[in-house]
């Protein structure tokens, strides 16, 4: 068992930043890897970035290459998600999500692989 609490959402201006965090408890954080998504109203959930399990391979959606950054230290058992240049367009409920099914190496960007999920915190760019 695995369980996720985000944290560090908000309401920022446009061109902003923000750093979400996760932490992780119960089994080895160090073995498996870490994704974000979001979800948007109306929308589906979609992925956003992950980081495997050592943190030193990332993947990042198109649409927030160059502007976010994932990193994770696994000994606060904890993975972040660092946004910068923040655009009306990034606002959704954000989602730190656990792969533990997989070898940590991998880095799946469909929300189906993931087996634990975070409650999710809100993110809202003001334009």
């Amino acid at each position: 068992q695995v369980q996720l609490v985000e944290s560090g959402g908000g309401l920022v201006q446009a061109g902003g930043s923000l750093r979400l965090s996760c932490a992780a408890s119960g089994r080895s954080f160090s073995s498996y890897s870490m994704g974000w998504f979001r979800q948007a109203p109306g929308k589906e959930r979609e992925f956003v970035a992950v980081i495997s399990s050592s943190g030193v391979v990332t993947r990042y959606a198109d649409s927030v290459k160059g502007r976010f950054t994932i990193s994770r230290d696994n000994a606060k058992n904890t993975v972040y998600l660092q946004m910068n240049s923040l655009k009306p367009e990034d606002t959704a409920v954000y989602y730190c999500a656990a792969d533990t099914r997989y070898p940590g190496s991998v880095l799946n960007s469909h929300s189906a692989a993931y087996d634990y999920w975070g409650q999710g915190t809100q993110v809202t760019v003001s334009s």
